[in-house]
């Protein structure tokens, strides 16, 4: 498939390391100044007393060239100086916190505390980083996402990183989001765009929080024709992360199945590794179609940017 993007417009939903990798591919084939990410904020939590977005920054630092490849989060070569500083009077830390990464919550709790919104900040750390994407948090309204547990509710940062995802799920919820609203630019991000990529993610933790927000989803499935989904499993195997699981602990099937019942109603295809496209009949929705969605470098990146790029262009026409 062929497609141009010099004059696309993109928008993709964004939360977690799986995003930033197929984002690094469609940076490089869609021009910076027609490219919107809408980033999932349910996870932001507060350490020392500072806000940190650990989706928003993980975008940014991406879009900027600073993320290490690897990993996918953080700065590339940061220290944690400060960080071991912090243990002697905190204690043992169990969220890392780098000390160049530090200069970046810091701006933007200081910013917080004098009244600008969460849009404001996330603009001004993406100028600052030389980064000319449009990067949108999902709402600046407080959202959290919250996970239950037989043993009770925990915050996601407690669940994912201190308690390392082991926990069983037994519902995930995001507080805040009946009463939020999407930030400035958001709706019309979704509306403006010719093509909306949900981004390989957990569709509970990374873009359920996004969908949670009143009137994203409405408008997603207005763009229902235009939008493609990437699944985040291969051969029914999470790359990375606790996904499988949590579907399974949820009522869900770890496959391809899964993907087109949650996100039936939003998108109009569906991306699946090869060999994954088998879909149950009593839940086809999207068109699913086959690629290699296994993103190791930039390059499968590019292609799988293209090829979704393709997807939506073929459906249109």
């Amino acid at each position: 498939m062929g497609v141009t993007t010099s004059r696309t417009k993109v928008t993709l939903l964004a939360g977690g390391v799986g995003a930033a990798r197929l984002l690094r591919g469609l940076a490089d084939v869609v021009a910076a100044r027609n490219l919107s990410v809408i980033v999932n904020t349910g996870d932001d939590e507060r350490f020392y007393g500072l806000h940190v977005s650990p989706d928003i920054d993980t975008i940014i630092y991406t879009l900027a060239g600073l993320a290490p490849r690897a990993r996918g989060w953080g700065i590339r070569g940061d220290g944690h100086r400060v960080l071991r500083a912090l243990e002697r009077f905190y204690g043992p830390a169990w969220f890392r916190l780098g000390d160049e990464d530090l200069a970046t919550h810091l701006f933007r709790t200081e910013r917080l505390a004098a009244g600008w919104t969460l849009s404001r900040c996330t603009a001004a750390i993406a100028k600052a980083l030389g980064v000319r994407a449009r990067v949108l948090p999902a709402t600046d309204d407080p959202l959290r996402t919250v996970i239950h547990t037989p043993r009770g509710p925990l915050a996601f940062q407690e669940y994912l990183v201190r308690r390392r995802g082991r926990a069983r799920v037994v519902r995930v919820s995001y507080r805040g989001a009946a009463g939020s609203r999407p930030a400035a630019g958001v709706i019309d991000a979704i509306a403006g765009a010719d093509a909306v990529i949900v981004a390989p993610s957990n569709p509970f933790v990374s873009i359920g929080p996004i969908l949670a927000v009143p009137g994203v989803r409405a408008a997603l499935r207005r763009a229902r024709a235009r939008s493609v989904a990437v699944s985040p499993l291969i051969g029914g195997r999470a790359v990375k992360g606790p996904l499988v699981a949590m579907l399974r602990s949820l009522g869900f099937s770890a496959d391809s199945t899964a993907f087109a019942r949650l996100y039936r109603d939003v998108v109009g295809t569906l991306i699946v590794a090869p060999g994954d496209a088998r879909v149950r009949a009593s839940e086809r929705g999207p068109c699913v179609v086959e690629h290699d969605i296994l993103i190791s470098n930039p390059a499968p990146a590019r292609r799988l940017a293209r090829f979704a790029l393709a997807c939506v262009q073929a459906a249109g026409s």
